[in-house]
């Protein structure tokens, strides 16, 4: 099977529906409550996985490839900066991580919207919990990885794809 311009956006979608199925299997089967910047990680990862499907079902050519390998670099990078801002709260020293907040459903039902996401971009104390690491990194350090390579997966998808369609000459 040849590797096309909408096997690679599907496996880009995959990847995120993976994602997206591993941090549901730890907050119901092994009892991570996800913080609210972890559930704002979750809403990149649903968009930049909604894009890939988007661009392998409309499977546009030429400019519309590079404009959806656009929107998902955004989407990723989007989710890059919170993973980062999450990462770098992990790695605050203890007496500088910021006080625990209220859930986030709470300050839906208080804020509006664009309160709310300031105000969990800001990050609390249970955002500076590392719950679970592997091979050394936590959880949001594995998910900045994840947007990074997503993101670089976008941009190369139309690179990858003219190749393959050319014809052999």
């Amino acid at each position: 099977m040849r590797l096309n311009y909408l096997i690679l956006n599907l496996a880009g979608f995959a990847a995120c529906v993976f994602g997206l199925a591993f941090a549901l299997y730890l907050q119901h089967f092994k009892g991570y409550e996800p913080c609210p910047l972890c559930i704002f990680q979750r809403v990149a990862l649903l968009v930049t996985g909604l894009l890939f499907l988007l661009a392998a079902v409309h499977r546009p050519r030429d400019t519309g490839r590079w404009i959806y390998a656009g929107l998902v670099d955004v989407a990723a990078t989007v989710g890059a900066i919170i993973a980062g801002r999450h990462v770098w709260l992990q790695s605050l020293p203890p007496d500088q991580v910021p006080a625990c907040g209220p859930s986030l459903d709470y300050l839906m039902d208080l804020m509006p919207l664009m309160e709310v996401v300031q105000l969990v971009l800001r990050g609390d104390g249970n955002c500076a919990k590392i719950d679970a690491a592997w091979l050394g990194l936590s959880l949001p350090a594995w998910t900045l990885v994840t947007f990074v390579g997503l993101s670089v997966f976008a941009i190369l998808i139309p690179v990858f794809a003219r190749r393959l369609e050319m014809p052999a000459q």
